[in-house]
């Protein structure tokens, strides 16, 4: 069963109004109707009763149809309307649709109004429909932004978690061990030879297992990013790059004495360590320019290489999971990461700006509560220093 539409007839001639009537009725349209004379009865019914269209002569006394456009427009746009008319020459008939109208018929060619009515309701259904789905659509981005915040999060404890772990409780392990084994050698004979060589290659081989769980308890969470900021973390980050990989790292920092945000500061570090991850693995660099500074209320980190360069198509590869990440983690704080080669096209510049404080505080300890929650826009992009 067809759903009974309500039609507002903008009309002074009681028949033609009741002649439209008889002509939907005939074209099979399940409809209710009113009609008005005056303007006051027609704001009226939009605002008490609003249509589901409205049909209106064009000329009437003291109240035309271009009114009745206009003030439609400007209450309920989304709603069709159609000039039903006697008097409408072709070129007010266009200068009315470009105004708004959703199409005009003239009541001596009636026959045209059912076609007219059902493309102008079908045409509204599925702007409706579009509009539903756009919502929709920024209902579920809100959701995965969400989501995205909350699993940063999660991951971000569980690597402290984790690092906490493997330094304290496998840590004291070892050094039980590592004492254990210094014990043994300092007890066996010195005549078996053989016993005390190994004793002290099980200390040397316990030795560098703690340092190798040192190494990997600081990068899952280091230390010093939490107790000294992210300056000593990034510094200590570059440093910790330049011995593993022989690149020169040079590092310069310029912030305030208020302590950073520790979601700023954890984001800020994370796109670091994948800015340097990317320059081993794509730039062919012999060194590495850092900058950490505050500018107009926002946070910003350069780094430079002087390597290779990136190309247009390497920056916009949808692939890309390394870049995408970094512009998301600086999205979800309202902020935004840029890469670009330097003039020349040898070299690239990386660089991120978040805004200092946060615009949106997001409740994290439970899921349930950052859903529906969304960044409060992008920081405006301003560029740090010229090339």
């Amino acid at each position: 069963m067809k759903r009974q539409i309500h039609i507002l007839i903008v009309e002074d001639d009681e028949a033609d109004a009741t002649l439209e009537q008889h002509m939907l009725r005939g074209g099979g349209l399940h409809f209710s109707a009113t009609r008005v004379q005056t303007e006051e009865d027609y704001i009226r019914e939009l605002d008490c009763n609003p249509p589901d269209l409205i049909l209106s002569d064009y000329s009437m006394p003291g109240f035309d149809g271009y009114a009745a456009l206009n003030i439609a427009k400007n209450k309920c746009p989304e709603i069709p309307f159609i000039f039903v008319t006697g008097t409408m020459g072709e070129e007010v008939a266009i200068e009315s649709l470009k105004n708004g109208a959703t199409d005009y018929v003239l009541k001596t060619r009636l026959m045209r109004l059912v076609p007219a009515v059902n493309r102008a309701m079908r045409e509204a259904q599925e702007r409706h429909d579009r509009v539903l789905a756009e919502v929709q659509l920024r209902e579920s981005h809100k959701q995965l932004r969400s989501l995205s915040v909350y699993l940063q999060h999660v991951r971000e404890e569980e690597r402290t978690r984790i690092a906490r772990e493997v330094h304290d409780e496998l840590g004291q392990a070892l050094t039980s061990c590592k004492l254990g084994a210094s014990w043994l050698a300092r007890h066996l004979p010195r005549k078996q030879r053989d016993l005390w060589d190994k004793a002290e290659k099980l200390s040397a081989e316990i030795d560098s297992t703690i340092q190798t769980v040192r190494r990997i308890a600081t990068e899952l969470r280091p230390g010093i990013l939490d107790h000294l900021g992210l300056a000593a973390a990034l510094e200590w980050q570059a440093q910790e790059f330049q011995s593993r990989t022989g690149i020169r790292c040079q590092f310069s920092a310029h912030l305030g004495k208020t302590p950073l945000d520790p979601e700023l500061t954890t984001t800020f570090f994370r796109i670091f360590q994948e800015t340097l991850t990317n320059v081993i693995r794509h730039a062919a660099a012999t060194q590495v320019d850092v900058r950490l500074k505050e500018q107009a209320a926002r946070v910003i980190l350069e780094v430079r290489d002087d390597g290779r360069g990136i190309s247009k198509e390497e920056i916009s590869d949808p692939k890309s999971m390394g870049l995408l990440g970094m512009r998301e983690r600086a999205a979800l704080l309202g902020g935004d990461f840029r890469i670009q080669p330097l003039r020349g096209g040898k070299g690239t510049r990386a660089c991120v700006a978040i805004p200092r404080r946060l615009r949106q505080r997001r409740s994290i300890t439970k899921y349930e509560d950052s859903l529906g929650r969304r960044p409060r826009g992008r920081a405006a992009w301003a560029q740090a220093d010229s090339d």
